[in-house]
């Protein structure tokens, strides 16, 4: 197989565990990565997919960041895309009531109110410290700087999650991508944006998505895996996602990339 460009999803695909890639993982982008554009692709924010950029010696390429809402290439921003400031109050406001908390996500910040079980998850997986701080006086503070959210991420119980997805689906779908990630957990982002508008953003005149192999193994891959040129879904990936990819590999807790790569780049 020869490809120009091999973007990657990173939690449940290329890293071996929670929060890193694999010796062999290492390895294998090693042995390509002169012949070939390895460009990550994730819903993190930018400083929790830097590290792994370093570890796999692949800093001097962009990164695709918030499911393809920031596009940034080291400190230059290549694309931005937020959610609407209005939708932001209302996920507020719809979010006290159900008394569910919120993070809240532009560029390189992260918000949260309080400590939590689901927040020092993500400190440990992501390697990234949030800003503590009321969520009224995040959203006053993006008021005046005339900026917004790149994600939001509910947090709640399973009854919350459960009472307030309907409410997003039916009131916000028609310009948000809402998307559960587990039973307590919701995600928020811009609509016009995915992992594939992102990295056909970062093809250059002489390539074509058929140029593009990629990896995943969630609903939000799934578009990035149907259009590239090859599409490789890893064994936990979920069963729609595996439906529509060119090829299984074995589960990221293998090195399921690596040894897709050994085998057939």
């Amino acid at each position: 197989m020869n490809f120009k460009v091999l973007c990657s999803d990173l939690d449940g695909t290329m890293l071996s565990t929670k929060s890193d890639v694999s010796d062999f993982t290492i390895s294998e982008i090693t042995r390509i990565r002169e012949a070939v554009r390895i460009i990550l692709v994730s819903a993190r924010m930018p400083q929790s997919m830097t590290y792994l950029q370093e570890r796999l010696g692949v800093s001097n390429r962009p990164i695709i960041c918030y499911n393809g809402a920031l596009v940034v290439d080291g400190t230059e921003e290549l694309f931005s895309e937020t959610i609407d400031f209005k939708a932001v109050e209302k996920i507020q406001r719809l979010s006290e009531e159900h008394g569910i908390k919120l993070g809240l996500y532009h560029n390189r910040e992260w918000y949260v109110e309080e400590t939590s079980e689901r927040v020092e998850k993500e400190i440990k997986y992501t390697r990234t410290e949030p800003t503590y701080r009321p969520t009224s006086v995040t959203l006053k503070d993006w008021k005046n700087r005339n900026i917004s959210a790149h994600k939001i991420m509910l947090m709640g119980t399973k009854n919350s999650a459960d009472a307030i997805f309907s409410l997003l689906i039916n009131g916000l779908s028609e310009h948000l991508n809402i998307y559960r990630s587990n039973d307590t957990l919701i995600e928020v982002a811009p609509k016009s944006v995915s992992k594939l508008s992102a990295i056909q953003l970062l093809l250059s005149s002489d390539e074509t998505l058929a140029d593009v192999i990629s990896f995943g193994d969630n609903y939000n891959d799934m578009e990035m895996l149907k259009h590239s040129g090859c599409g490789v879904a890893v064994e936990n990936a979920r069963e729609e996602v595996k439906s529509i990819a060119n090829h299984i590999t074995l589960k990221n807790t293998e090195h399921g990339v690596a040894h897709f790569i050994k085998q057939h780049l």
